[in-house]
């Protein structure tokens, strides 16, 4: 038993209609109050019948009556307007601080024996990666399940804007370099995020803009602010490239990243930081301003054809410079990555952007947009499947992601709507 459960049983009424104080009062509960998440009782503005008498005021919560004493309320004029304390076991008498004793209601007796059943299943314990309510699932209606996924998937993107929201505020308001940054930073995956990002940061925006229409100096520039045009170079590309990157710091103060900080380690080749430089620099030529014709796509497909940037020739047979490969093949940014850069990167900015603006187009663009996605295959969506839970795209696969991580991995099933049905849910 928690406090916690204690409060939902509260809050939603799952108890017994024939409730009674210690001293065998009854009670009549008209609204149980408005739930308190900070200092002072549990729950305002309650109104309860006692003994036939209407009462308004505050409700006190615990696990024992003597927790009141416990937590010094008796101290605290704050709780003088407690008319009803709710324990789970009443072991104890109190007072309030101006000497008044409030009535008790003892829950044990008022207790569904289902619920508390219910309860303790959600709650046993077992792996940590496993989803408390798997067994339970497919009892659960599809009205319900879908209006929570259709609120998760909007709970997920809030979460990743706070990445856009850090950028927005450092960029000063620039929604084109915002868009620049988030998309560099994704572009280095999860390995490589970090350094992408302050490549992005260390290169200065007017010469990206300078040499919008050609690819090579703006891989070069990019190369050059990596870190990775140092030190003597065999092949004429690399070579060009470092005359282009020295040719344009002169009069600049450019100053390049550690090439330390770049990360191989269980990286595919294909997305190797040289690969996903020489793509970014062709996807920043392909178009004068990123935010602004992003903003007017409102179809993954077309947002998916800008993304498919390739990389320079010399990169078909390289991955590495200097280090020729024995087969040849485009390094072209695939569907797969090019859907990720739209759930994590442009559907979060886009939300933003419609919340800044005060634009509920934009809010719901960014969800369509997930909608016209295919669901995600991983972990997590395949552990759905076994439930009997299936993503019909990427929205309801990003909600599952969110139900998982938030909710199922710290049984917050008490929070969940599909705990919810399956608590209330005697038999």
């Amino acid at each position: 038993m928690t406090e916690a459960f204690l409060h939902y049983l509260w809050q939603h009424q799952m108890l017994d209609k024939r409730l009674a104080t210690t001293d065998g009062q009854p009670v009549v509960v008209i609204s149980a109050g408005t739930l308190n998440r900070d200092a002072g009782p549990d729950f305002f503005n309650a109104r309860l019948t006692i003994d036939g008498v209407e009462w308004v005021g505050n409700i006190e919560v615990h696990l024992r009556t003597s927790d009141w004493n416990a937590h010094r309320h008796t101290a605290d004029p704050a709780y003088n307007n407690v008319i009803l304390h709710v324990v789970y076991e009443h072991d104890a008498d109190i007072t309030l601080h101006n000497g008044r004793q409030p009535l008790t209601l003892e829950l044990r007796h008022f207790l569904h024996p289902s619920i508390v059943a219910n309860y303790d299943a959600l709650m046993a314990p077992s792996t940590v990666d496993a989803i408390p309510c798997a067994k339970r699932l497919p009892q659960v209606p599809k009205l319900i399940t879908g209006s929570f996924l259709d609120r998760l998937v909007v709970e997920r993107i809030q979460a990743k804007s706070e990445l856009v929201r850090r950028l927005l505020d450092e960029s000063r308001g620039g929604w084109e370099q915002t868009c620049y940054w988030l998309l560099a930073h994704y572009f280095g995956g999860k390995v490589n995020a970090l350094p992408f990002e302050l490549l992005a940061k260390a290169t200065p925006p007017t010469l990206l803009a300078r040499w919008k229409d050609n690819p090579q100096r703006l891989e070069a520039l990019l190369m050059g602010q990596a870190g990775l045009l140092e030190g003597y170079f065999e092949d004429d590309y690399p070579r060009q490239l470092q005359a282009d990157y020295h040719a344009l710091r002169q009069g600049a103060s450019l100053i390049p990243i550690d090439a330390a900080l770049w990360r191989l380690f269980r990286l595919r080749p294909s997305a190797f930081p040289t690969i996903r430089i020489s793509q970014l620099a062709h996807l920043l030529a392909s178009t004068s301003s990123l935010f602004s014709s992003l903003l007017t796509m409102t179809q993954v497909a077309d947002i998916e054809r800008l993304f498919a940037c390739r990389a320079s020739s010399y990169w078909d047979n390289h991955y590495h410079f200097d280090q020729p490969t024995a087969k040849s093949s485009v390094k072209q940014l695939g569907r797969m990555q090019a859907d990720l850069l739209v759930i994590n990167a442009w559907v979060p900015l886009l939300f933003v952007y419609g919340e800044t603006m005060g634009n509920q187009h934009y809010k719901d663009q960014a969800v369509a947009l997930l909608e016209q996605l295919g669901a995600e295959d991983n972990a997590v969506t395949r552990q759905w499947l076994s439930a009997g839970l299936s993503p019909a795209n990427a929205a309801q696969s990003q909600a599952l992601l969110q139900l998982k991580n938030h909710y199922c991995y710290s049984r917050r099933c008490l929070d969940c709507r599909i705990g919810h049905h399956i608590m209330k849910h005697t038999s």
